[in-house]
């Protein structure tokens, strides 16, 4: 994989973050959930089905909301991150309440309204050439406004614009035809925003449930799983499992690389790593040891900073603001000290 360190460090830095919030939540002891009466009496109808897979139904119930918390996480802000890591991307919100609505031609509005109606009664079959042809239009007629719209992940190039939207593998029902919408309104608007650039607007999804494997990805049946995705899109406004992040990043195979980034990190010595970097004690009495888990962690940072230790000290001297600065935690609340490194690496560039 030929990402270049600092990506693969950020990255690192995010999969750190979930794990110790997660960590910081994980029901360790379900006494404090013991009554939950209405869903104890709703899983009984269950429980040939939970016996000997589920002993502890308490347990259960709170484990349950854990995960539910762990795909929030995920979805709002692992996933979200680290596209914006791999692409050099950002979040674009063309709202009245965030960078206010866009402008766009009433043709193109009254195309899009078109479009949809045709599409939702199934008088047309949907088709990204001819739908493209409708909204790229140049001729003015009459100012109109677009609907709010948004894009998880933003970037611009000379040439394009790439815009996707991030959902979830298991997007509510009956939400296609708004989710079809949004990107023909994004699209429209976009076109007039930067004329004379290609614009290209997505679904991202980041793995596929209905892959037998782990990275694998079967389009027609992914999306012939979610209800209406055939009757509003093509597969070619499909981005789904390595697709998604291998256009991110510009390298195919991406997505098993971030598999094993956080496979290298996310394992039953998290928490001790976690707590080794954090006591300096550590770095003084096992350098090499410390070193070589920094490494294996990715962090890269951090490692500069150790390796040139002896060049700061010796130019930090006396100085009480940078000594606190440099005795501070490398984490805090999981997420790494950078003001603490721009601060020690100013001191030896």
């Amino acid at each position: 994989m030929a990402l270049p360190q600092e990506k693969i460090e950020k990255i690192s830095l995010e999969v750190i973050k979930v794990l110790y919030s997660r960590f910081e939540n994980f029901p360790e002891d379900a006494s404090k959930n013991r009554n939950a009466p209405f869903h104890v009496r709703f899983l009984a109808a269950f429980a040939d089905k939970l016996n000997g897979k589920v002993s502890d139904i308490p347990f259960f119930i709170t484990l349950s909301s854990w995960l539910h918390g762990l795909n929030t996480t995920l979805g709002q802000n692992f996933f979200e991150n680290v596209a914006h890591i791999l692409s050099d991307g950002e979040k674009r919100e063309y709202t009245s309440k965030k960078l206010g609505n866009l402008l766009l031609d009433k043709k193109q509005k009254d195309n899009i309204h078109k479009i949809i109606s045709n599409l939702s009664i199934t008088a047309e079959k949907p088709n990204l050439i001819e739908e493209d042809k409708l909204i790229f239009i140049n001729e003015v007629t009459e100012n109109d406004i677009s609907d709010d719209f948004s894009a998880d992940v933003f970037f611009e190039e000379n040439s394009q614009i790439i815009a996707i939207e991030l959902k979830t593998v298991r997007p509510n029902s009956g939400q296609m035809q708004s989710e079809k919408n949004k990107i023909l309104q994004g699209k429209a608007a976009l076109y007039k925003k930067f004329p004379g650039k290609n614009v290209k607007f997505y679904l991202g999804f980041p793995f596929d449930p209905t892959s037998a494997t782990e990275i694998g990805a079967d389009k027609t049946k992914f999306m012939s799983s979610i209800i209406n995705m055939n009757k509003f899109f093509v597969p070619d406004e499909i981005l789904l499992a390595d697709e998604l992040w291998s256009i991110l990043s510009g390298e195919v195979g991406t997505m098993e690389f971030i598999l094993s980034l956080i496979n290298t990190i996310s394992t039953l010595d998290f928490k001790e790593y976690y707590n080794f970097f954090n006591d300096r004690s550590n770095k003084e009495n096992n350098l090499e040891v410390y070193k070589e888990r920094l490494i294996k962690w990715n962090l890269f940072s951090e490692l500069e900073l150790v390796e040139k230790e002896n060049i700061i000290i010796e130019k930090i001297q006396a100085d009480k603001k940078l000594t606190r600065i440099f005795n501070q935690f490398v984490f805090n609340e999981g997420k790494y000290n950078y003001e603490r490194y721009n601060i020690l690496k100013n001191i030896i560039s």
